[in-house]
């Protein structure tokens, strides 16, 4: 590795190297990072950014963790996760209000914050583990609503690190899917989104989100996961469809499809990336055969096998 890179980086803060991202994603599973660092602060993700792309390092930026699976070589170069924190607001914002939020910042937990003092609108997202930066690529959503009813605006650094502000309009946001995901975006990296909110009862929106927690648990598994798995196709949903094909419960190794959510597999405890990779074929291979439906990932695959 680049040594003048790793002195750059770690002017900036601690650097791990060959990093076991197992201890990083929600689904226990990941091999190394070349190069791991942890950026706190948008100056820090900033820099980051500048020095891999000055030094020709490969990137990859790593959120909450979830809706990736790692794959058992793990990955070259820098991984930077983004564990950007900064909340400005809420404040008034013509009928309503807004707030600005550091795209490293927990969506569950600021749906939670934001309900809790009385702000509604994004209590749809109390459950959804990920990061805001990875909502906006991915355009998040639950119980019928998603990121986009929320957006106001964003803030992301281009390729040669300045800043643009875009509208959402701008961001192509579809389900599960963005100018981001089609590639419009590449190597642009979010930095902080605007969401609009309204003022609404506390102990209302309190007894909502104990509602939608309710919901989760009686849904989804316990267990160490990525999320779901598969999109929803539009004709069924992905769960039904997998269950229709006879997989609840199967496993290959230590990974297993969940017996109480199907489009949840699980890592039973030191499963790997190749586990997961070869239970993905079978609903793969078996939906198309039955129902002529072409499942699409919902998590992302990063690394080399």
């Amino acid at each position: 590795m680049n040594e003048a890179f790793l002195a750059e980086l770690r002017a900036l803060g601690p650097v791990l190297l060959d990093e076991p991202l197992s201890r990083h994603t929600t689904i226990g599973i990941g091999g190394p990072a070349d190069v791991y660092f942890e950026a706190r602060t948008e100056e820090e993700l900033r820099a980051g950014l500048r020095a891999a792309r000055q030094h020709g390092v490969p990137l990859f930026i790593l959120g909450a963790g979830s809706n990736v699976l790692i794959l058992d070589s793990g990955v070259r170069g820098l991984v930077m996760e983004n564990a950007t924190d900064q909340v400005d607001g809420p404040v008034p914002n013509g009928s309503g209000f807004r707030v600005r939020v550091a795209s490293g910042v927990s969506l569950a937990a600021l749906a939670r914050r934001l309900a809790f003092a009385g702000y509604g609108g994004l209590e749809w997202a109390c459950g959804i583990p990920g990061t805001l930066g990875g909502a906006a690529v991915y355009n998040a959503g639950a119980y019928g609503s998603s990121l986009l009813d929320n957006l106001k605006g964003i803030r992301i650094v281009d390729p040669n690190n300045g800043i643009v502000e875009m509208r959402p309009e701008d961001l192509a946001l579809g389900y599960r899917t963005s100018a981001f995901t089609r590639g419009a975006l590449k190597d642009h990296v979010v930095l902080s989104l605007d969401l609009t909110l309204q003022k609404g009862d506390p102990a209302a929106l309190r007894a909502r989100v104990r509602e939608l927690d309710a919901r989760r648990l009686a849904a989804q598994p316990r267990g160490r996961s990525a999320g779901s798995m598969f999109k929803n196709p539009a004709e069924n949903p992905a769960w039904w469809l997998i269950n229709q094909a006879g997989l609840r419960g199967h496993r290959i190794g230590n990974a297993q499809i969940s017996d109480q959510h199907t489009n949840f597999f699980l890592n039973l405890g030191g499963a790997r990336a190749a586990d997961v990779l070869a239970l993905m074929e079978l609903p793969r291979s078996r939906v198309r055969e039955r129902f002529g439906v072409e499942l699409e990932n919902e998590v992302a695959l990063v690394g080399e096998p």
